[in-house]
């Protein structure tokens, strides 16, 4: 069975250009989700096998701290990774998201060579 990931971002377009730059990273998945809030990750989580999740920080409803918040809060998906992909790649942040059980974070914008980077030991 391939690999699955999912990318929240309340931007469209940067859900394409990361799924864009994961396939010039050369990183294959069979299926990419997408989702435009932690709301909308949640519910994609609760539905589908996901093997890695790659969210924004900054989006409306629900941002990626409570989306981190709340994903540890539901054993079923607790243990699925996640990798913070944000222009807010501050330490008080990321050591927020950290906390609750990112594995890390990529700093937009970013090159496929950065995403391979950090991303391919995840996999």
């Amino acid at each position: 069975m391939g690999k699955n990931v999912l990318l929240v971002d309340d931007s469209s377009t940067m859900r394409k250009i990361i799924g864009r730059s994961l396939r010039q990273a050369g990183i294959d998945f069979d299926n990419i989700f997408e989702a435009a809030d932690g709301l909308e990750a949640l519910d994609v989580l609760e539905n589908e096998h996901v093997d890695i999740v790659l969210s924004d920080i900054n989006m409306p409803n629900m941002d990626g701290i409570a989306f981190l918040r709340e994903k540890a809060a539901r054993p079923a998906m607790q243990n699925i990774p996640v990798l913070m992909i944000s222009t807010e790649t501050g330490d008080d942040i990321i050591g927020e998201a950290k906390s609750l059980g990112a594995l890390g974070a990529i700093k937009k914008p970013f090159t496929p060579d950065k995403v391979n980077e950090v991303l391919g030991p995840l996999l």
